[in-house]
């Protein structure tokens, strides 16, 4: 769903601003900052998800607990540099037709393997939710009889993904991996992620789950799959890339790119979607990393990449800062106390998602805060929702101060229209 956020006037938005040493920064200055700092953070998302790859490779070699769990940290270590890029959706064609291949979810994790009893079986709402295609070598898709003896990337980008045109058959990209290493998490709101054994990926009788050669193989299709996904995005943004050609080719509708995407994802997708909807349904299926336990990780992420579009500046994984002219430039040269208000509010959302984060990392899980009657939880949770809507309005103060028409932000209904979600 979609809301109007906010329509304003039609007064240009002035070619250029002004750093503090008088120097000048145009927005031209902004979009190649923006574009560099998107290269980085894709070209860190591929390094990163490169380290998996090598892992899973390890892992599939020689199964053991410590090589399944060198997995699991590589895969935890990609979401890092991931997470900051979902700020680039929304505004950006090219990230939008692409990213539901690397980053879809919740998924229905049994149509790729084994589910627990609890689970159930195929519903009227998808008929492969139960699937479990590393069991089955061969099933039926649309009245078609598919040949999976071989698991590839091609089978499960071409075939399986979104099978059936059904979103939660999500076979590819981060959450499939991380189902694959983490195994379903049955905690329910206990403390607790996914248990998955490393003897699921064993040979001959040391084998659980069934199948683990197959598994392996799913295993290894989809990293390889998300490391050319991520290949292709990261060229995306080079120095010839078709995605840094649109955006420096319409200086107006870049600037206005950069904040649909920061509203979008600070409204309708992080404060609703993922958060609040959570909070409203007490379910921990609404986490975005659900079977790991990193939902904190990713909810602080995601936030941090909001921050880092205004302020024109990304830490790559190596330490190195990636800065340049910024929209926080271009705001403080039209209206300085509205940059001194939006960096001020960015800074107390991301207060309050490292307020969730500090408090899963020493033991009380994202799980645990969204069970009802959990009033800490709740108050953690709803302080992040609550920043990241206040910053939203700050938002759309800076669209109406640069003279932009009819942003158009990502609506929720748990926002929205709350009564709705339990209807």
């Amino acid at each position: 769903m979609k809301s109007l956020i906010l329509a304003t006037s039609a007064l240009a938005l002035t070619a250029g601003a002004a750093f503090a040493d008088g120097h000048a920064v145009s927005k031209s200055d902004v979009l190649t900052n923006y574009a560099n700092i998107a290269h980085a953070k894709y070209e860190d998302s591929l390094l990163t998800a490169r380290v998996l790859g090598d892992a899973v490779d390890a892992l599939i070699a020689t199964p053991s607990a410590e090589n399944l769990e060198a997995a699991k940290e590589a895969w935890l270590a990609a979401r890092v540099p991931y997470q900051q890029t979902e700020v680039y959706r929304f505004g950006n064609a090219a990230v939008d037709d692409w990213e539901g291949k690397v980053n879809a979810w919740p998924l229905d994790e049994g149509l790729i393997d084994y589910v627990g009893t609890a689970y159930g079986g195929p519903t009227d709402e998808n008929e492969l939710a139960a699937l479990n295609v590393i069991a089955n070598p061969t099933f039926s898709l649309s009245g078609a009889e598919i040949d999976a003896s071989a698991i590839t990337p091609a089978l499960l980008e071409g075939t399986l993904h979104e099978a059936d045109g059904v979103e939660a058959n999500v076979a590819t990209g981060y959450h499939a991996i991380e189902f694959l290493l983490w195994g379903q998490d049955n905690n329910g709101t206990d403390h607790g992620a996914g248990d998955r054994s490393w003897t699921d990926y064993a040979a001959g009788d040391a084998c659980t789950g069934g199948n683990c050669d197959r598994r392996g193989e799913y295993l290894k299709a989809a990293t390889d799959l998300l490391i050319s996904d991520l290949e292709f995005m990261t060229a995306e943004w080079a120095d010839s890339g078709e995605a840094r050609g649109t955006v420096l080719g319409n200086e107006d509708a870049g600037i206005v790119a950069m904040l649909t995407g920061m509203g979008s994802l600070s409204y309708g997708e992080q404060a609703g979607e993922r958060m609040k909807l959570g909070v409203l349904l007490n379910d921990p299926e609404e986490e975005h990393d659900c079977f790991s336990d990193n939902t904190h990780n990713s909810h602080y992420y995601d936030g941090l990449g909001v921050q880092n579009v205004y302020l024109g500046e990304y830490v790559r994984v190596n330490g190195e800062l990636v800065s340049g002219a910024s929209l926080a430039d271009l705001v403080s040269h039209e209206d300085a106390a509205l940059d001194a208000e939006m960096q001020s509010k960015l800074s107390t959302t991301m207060m309050a998602l490292g307020r969730i984060k500090t408090a899963a990392e020493a033991g009380f899980s994202y799980d645990q805060m969204l069970a009802q009657g959990n009033e800490a939880g709740e108050a953690l949770i709803m302080g992040g929702v609550n920043g990241l809507v206040d910053q939203t309005q700050s938002i759309e103060r800076v669209v109406a101060v640069l003279g932009l028409d009819g942003i158009e932000f990502e609506g929720s209904d748990s926002l929205d229209n709350p009564g709705s979600v339990f209807e």
